[in-house]
């Protein structure tokens, strides 16, 4: 049984059977962020034994979401002007130190299901390094909370000190998962009171296809979190891990005009290359996308930049009046060399 990432669920099912694991699945089938399906148990045996967990502190337990209730009820959190000042049972403290067959603690489940009040209480609570704990699908309340578009209870995790830079099980941090989504809020709580050192890796971090968050931001065309990265110092050139490309090449691809115009106007290398050696200008004019075109040679786009095949983009144009005709022709050029000047 599976459901789909951001679906909402306020009211806790009877069923004793269901167990939650992370924010897209329930026992044994997780939607991965980029659309396929894969079982958790295929998951759990691909990365067994690749990094160490953060969950030592727990036992395994039969956790259900109908024990989310009674934890929620028998807590009486609204007696407690403090998390740290409640007293609590034996069995309170059994419960609230346990996790699921699937590695949620009470706490990935109290944001699961959207109880805030519970979860800022658990966060008051519990020591930092239990905030970190991640479930089988390596995702931290701080996954959850920025999947579900929490900004509250990111702000709070954020200020308890939080790692913002674990890796879900398809190597996206919480940040990466903000700038999929466009959860301008979620990614301001992680950025915005994080040292420049700390801030630095996160934006240079890449999931395991190889994509910063300043690539996600712009495969998915948020513009407002582009300039929110931007601002916060991101290097517009980063190239992705696989191919090389810049957000620029992204947004060439996309035949994103506004997100080229954006990368451009705040200092992107228009002549950045792939690892073939393609610039953004061999992408445009591969797609015969005249207003790209356009609009690179005038942010000075070299047409005679040969890539690894020992094509132009001058070379790729041939035949197509139409982009042609766009390329500005003001000097003589000889194996890419200006000879003369009009």
């Amino acid at each position: 049984m599976s459901r789909s990432v951001g679906e909402k669920e306020r009211k806790f099912e009877s069923d004793e059977s269901r167990i939650d694991s992370g924010i897209d699945s329930y026992k044994s089938i997780s939607r991965d962020p980029y659309g396929s399906l894969e079982s958790s148990e295929e998951k759990d045996k691909a990365s067994c034994g690749t990094e160490e967990r953060l969950d030592s502190a727990y036992a395994s337990s039969s956790l259900t979401v109908d024990s989310l209730g009674d934890i929620i009820e028998k807590c009486s959190i609204s007696e407690c002007a403090n998390a740290t000042d409640c007293e609590y049972t034996e069995e309170e403290v059994n419960l609230l130190t346990t996790v699921t067959e699937d590695g949620d603690t009470i706490l990935h489940l109290a944001v699961i299901h959207e109880e805030q009040r519970f979860a800022l209480h658990l966060i008051d609570l519990f020591p930092r390094d239990l905030l970190d704990i991640q479930n089988n699908l390596y995702q931290t309340p701080l996954h959850l909370a920025t999947y579900l578009n929490q900004h509250i209870v990111v702000k709070d995790l954020v200020a308890k000190g939080v790692s913002l830079e674990l890796q879900d099980q398809d190597g996206n941090t919480p940040l990466h998962v903000a700038c999929e989504h466009g959860f301008w809020d979620c990614a301001n709580e992680m950025i915005h009171d994080t040292s420049p050192n700390k801030l630095a890796h996160m934006l240079e971090a890449q999931n395991w296809r190889g994509l910063a968050c300043l690539h996600v931001a712009t495969m998915h065309k948020h513009h407002r979190l582009i300039r929110l990265l931007m601002k916060n110092g991101v290097n517009l050139n980063i190239q992705e891990g696989t191919s090389g490309k810049t957000a620029l090449h992204v947004a060439v691809e996309l035949h994103d005009v506004p997100t080229v115009n954006l990368l451009l106007n705040n200092g992107a290398n228009v002549d950045a290359a792939m690892f073939n050696g393609c610039t953004a200008l061999h992408l445009a004019v591969g797609r015969q996308d005249a207003a790209v075109v356009n609009r690179l040679c005038q942010a000075g786009a070299d047409k005679m930049i040969r890539n690894m095949e020992d094509e132009t983009a001058l070379d790729l144009a041939d035949g197509n009046d139409d982009i042609l005709a766009l390329f500005p022709f003001d000097d003589i050029q000889i194996m890419g060399r200006t000879v003369i000047n009009y």
